[in-house]
């Protein structure tokens, strides 16, 4: 493409940086600046989004990310990526155990008694979709006392530290297939180049950070009948995941911190036939930073599609790995379109000396036909 560069414009670019920052700002000398802190809790599901997007985990840094780029998600993840990728890799972690997540949500669609129970925990699920007009004026005080209510209503039992995996019990009835065993090391999409067919994870690790959005939209031309995953939620769980890394000294897995993060198992139709066994059904599973349930269902609804496609051939779009795994990064997508606010100067006038070359001669070869 003949792309133009701009020269002789860093007055016009300053000003523009400068237009920026005064919207920011404008509520002027009254306004109070956003603290990362009130970014952070009070637009925790958005930070969520920008953590997962952003493939990095530093809640505090997602919070700048969207101080800086004003809510826009796109954005914000896109400075989150760039950070992470000015930072060395120290080390690797070895495969971390969801079952011992501490929890503050977990929900089965598939059973009423899951071992352990439902732990319906922070979510909008149950609550009308109406405005809160009281939010408008809300006064310090009372932003302060909606913690204590809740603090004063906390039983005294304690929760169990984990709870066991509604999956395992199906499993062990026969019901899922046993656990493949690990034959090769993880996708690092961070250093590898997609090219297919790629494996499961691969395809895992791309929607872990794909734009919630697209991931969304993808899976649900599946569920609307361009594919037949009819799935039921065997489990949703939303906590905080122990971040477990060899002691550098004698190489025992020791507890580094705790990650928040959603996981999503979803089981879908029974498969088999009689060289793979008993009938048995099928599972997807997906997971992403912090809280964020719709991404981490449409990425179990795909990595189940995915698995289907790869195995007897796509037959929509939302079971082919290329199509689903091109189109679902939010950085990706965003520099692309925003690729076209470059001078194309150099292409158009080509396309217009073209076009009109082409009208010329069509109006030349119409007077020899009326003629």
């Amino acid at each position: 493409m003949g792309y133009v560069a701009i020269k002789g414009g860093g007055r016009a670019i300053e000003g523009s940086h400068a237009a920026v920052e005064a919207l920011r700002a404008a509520e002027g000398e009254a306004g109070t600046p956003l603290s990362l802190s009130t970014i952070e809790n009070q637009l925790r599901l958005l930070t969520s989004r920008v953590l997962s997007e952003g493939g990095l985990y530093h809640p505090r840094l997602a919070a700048l990310a969207i101080k800086q780029f004003q809510g826009d998600t796109l954005e914000a993840a896109f400075a989150l990526r760039a950070y992470r990728s000015t930072k060395p890799r120290l080390l690797e972690t070895p495969v971390q155990d969801t079952s011992r997540m501490r929890l503050i949500r977990r929900i089965s669609s598939a059973f009423k008694g899951i071992p352990g129970g439902q732990l319906l925990g922070p979510t909008y699920d149950y609550a009308l979709r109406l405005m809160r007009l009281d939010l408008a004026d809300e006064s310090s005080e009372a932003f302060r006392a909606v913690a204590r209510r809740f603090m004063q209503g906390v039983p005294d039992t304690a929760l169990p530290d984990s709870f066991p995996k509604v999956v395992d019990a199906l499993r062990a009835e026969g019901l899922l297939p046993p656990l493949a065993p690990r034959t090769q090391e993880a996708f690092d999409i961070t250093r590898e180049p997609l090219v297919f067919p790629v494996p499961r994870s691969a395809a895992l690790a791309t929607m872990a950070r794909a734009e919630t959005g697209s991931l969304l939209a993808i899976a649900y031309s599946n569920m609307r009948g361009y594919g037949d995953v009819h799935p039921t939620i065997a489990e949703l769980r939303v906590g905080y995941l122990p971040v477990m890394l060899p002691h550098p000294v004698t190489g025992e897995p020791v507890e580094a911190g705790e990650a928040l993060i959603t996981e999503c198992e979803v089981v879908a139709m029974y498969e088999g036939n009689n060289s793979d066994g008993p009938p048995v059904f099928t599972l997807g599973c997906g997971a992403c930073f912090g809280h964020n349930e719709v991404k981490a269902i449409s990425m179990a609804i795909l990595d189940r599609a995915l698995q289907k496609g790869m195995r007897d051939g796509p037959r929509n779009p939302s079971e082919d790995p290329e199509f689903v795994l091109l189109h679902v990064d939010g950085v990706d997508s965003m520099g692309f379109a925003s690729h076209y606010k470059m001078p194309h100067y150099v292409t158009f006038q080509s396309d217009m000396d073209r076009l009109r070359t082409t009208q010329s001669k069509a109006k030349a070869s119409a007077k020899g036909v009326l003629a």
